[in-house]
């Protein structure tokens, strides 16, 4: 197999696969003869910079159409590529090149600095160098499934990011999401937001939508909630992935348009509020679906795209997956039947991939198979007895009018163990108080059980997240190395 080949090189030259919306503006379309010639070129280099099969290519790019270039590049030769992003600093990139150890990085020469404060000892390509795509194209190489293909890290949510090395098979296996959750159509354009470097960047930024035949969007800007519908409506998007804060920041901050031309909204990584749906839902008429996976695993739930929508709910298992819950944990009984289940971690050796996966992650299912997240089986608060979910929690805050964002850890207590202590982002308008801290307790005991309030309230002017956006309860617990 090889994903350049294949997929790259097997499709009509002329169609498009690419738009791209540059920083200062620029708009231009790149077709798949273009990026197959761009990219088996680019590979040409990284031989002749001494890059063999099986070397690690690390990048740092933001999402521009030379990320993807070098990505494929990549595929082409069998080298193993470590996209990292852009807003990762010197200690961060310092980590990974002494985890990964690269042969090569190719980097934008606005990320110069950080990447020479952090220490790279191997050669360095930069992408306005033109060069890089003179020489006379490579072929492909055959490899195996199980050939080292691609390195992720970790969020690192509850530790420290750990990478993960998914081998050529995680490229082709993009398909089962593609089809049953992304929902892709040949000729479609499909914008996932995510920046080059996180999980559903690597699957879901152009992988997942060429494998159905269609095109990706790539802007290379900061989020704007603004310029996010702006775009949407002139590039006529149709299927659209973000991450679960970049809807709720939308739809707390900026009227939701009419956009015709959509017929599907994805999200994963965390679960969304059920406000954060009916407002996109009574505009446009489509329900967000929301979906599961790790970075170790891949994409491994998702809500089907004939159903309507189970607000909370992340889904169903993907078809012949076989998912599990155990004691309230989702365990992949059998890696064996996810496609796109990880090869090893770096310096650990190879994956656990004859036994079950423990995600840590609590759900429960209901009558009919749907699973609802609850959260990280290290998130769970135990308070005189009671077993309770940040989610349920933070969801019962952020319907208040008051609430733009709200995170819940557990805080110990002489007496029960642990209170649920909330720590909350006010909207504009709104200014902290003792009052308003306890109508926000009395607002969650009328939304849901009253034993789940937040004995503690706090308020604050962000919540410390990820880059990939997601809440840090590690450090808002305040526990070691967070």
């Amino acid at each position: 197999m090889n994903f350049a080949r294949d997929v790259v090189d097997a499709a009509p030259p002329q169609r498009r696969a690419i738009v791209e919306l540059a920083r200062d503006g620029a708009r231009r379309e790149w077709t798949f003869g273009e990026v197959a010639q761009r990219s088996a070129r680019l590979a040409a280099r990284l031989v002749a910079t001494d890059v063999e099969r099986g070397d690690v290519v690390l990048t740092l790019i933001g999402n521009r159409p030379e990320w993807v270039f070098t990505m494929v590049a990549c595929f082409r030769i069998g080298a193993v590529v470590l996209p990292c992003n852009e807003q990762l600093r010197a200690k961060d990139l310092r980590q990974r090149l002494a985890a990964a150890r690269p042969k090569l990085v190719v980097a934008d020469e606005r990320d110069a600095a950080e990447l020479a404060a952090a220490g790279a000892d191997c050669p360095v390509l930069t992408i306005q160098d033109q060069a890089l795509f003179a020489s006379e194209p490579v072929p492909a190489v055959d490899l195996a499934p199980t050939d080292p293909c691609l390195i992720t890290f970790t969020s690192g949510t509850t530790a420290e990011p750990k990478g993960v090395v998914h081998g050529q098979r995680y490229l082709p296996g993009q398909q089962l999401q593609a089809e049953h959750w992304l929902g892709a159509r040949p000729e479609d354009l499909v914008w996932c937001t995510a920046a080059s470097g996180w999980s559903k960047s690597a699957r879901n930024a152009f992988i997942a939508p060429w494998l159905r035949g269609a095109a990706a969007l790539l802007h290379d800007a900061r989020f704007d909630p603004a310029e996010r519908l702006e775009i949407l409506a002139a590039e006529r998007v149709n299927i659209l992935c973000m991450a679960p804060t970049e809807y709720r920041v939308i739809a707390k901050r900026v009227p939701i348009t009419p956009l015709p031309d959509l017929h599907g909204l994805v999200a994963a990584g965390e679960a969304l509020n059920p406000e954060v749906l009916r407002a996109w839902d009574d505009t446009l008429g489509l329900s967000i679906r929301d979906g599961y996976g790790q970075t170790e695993t891949g994409q491994l739930t998702g809500m089907p795209i004939a159903q309507p929508a189970r607000p909370g709910s992340m889904g169903l298992p993907l078809p012949g997956v076989d998912l599990r819950v155990q004691d309230g944990e989702l365990v992949l009984a059998d890696p064996a039947t996810d496609p796109t289940f990880f090869v090893g971690h770096l310096g650990e050796g190879p994956s656990p991939a004859q036994r079950p996966w423990h995600t840590g992650d609590r759900v429960h299912q209901d009558e009919d198979g749907y699973l609802y997240f609850e959260g990280r089986a290290d998130d769970l608060i135990i308070s005189a007895g009671y077993r309770i979910g940040p989610f349920e929690v933070e969801s019962a805050l952020v319907s208040h009018t008051a609430v733009a964002e709200a995170a819940v850890v557990g805080a110990p207590d002489d007496d029960r163990g642990a209170v649920v202590r909330a720590v909350v982002v006010l909207r504009e308008g709104f200014a902290p108080s003792d009052a308003l801290a306890a109508e926000l307790q009395d607002h969650v005991k009328a939304e849901t059980a009253p034993y789940k309030y937040p004995r503690i309230v706090e308020f604050a002017g962000e919540l410390p997240k990820t880059a990939s956006g997601k809440i840090r309860r590690a450090m808002l617990r305040g526990e070691p190395g967070s």
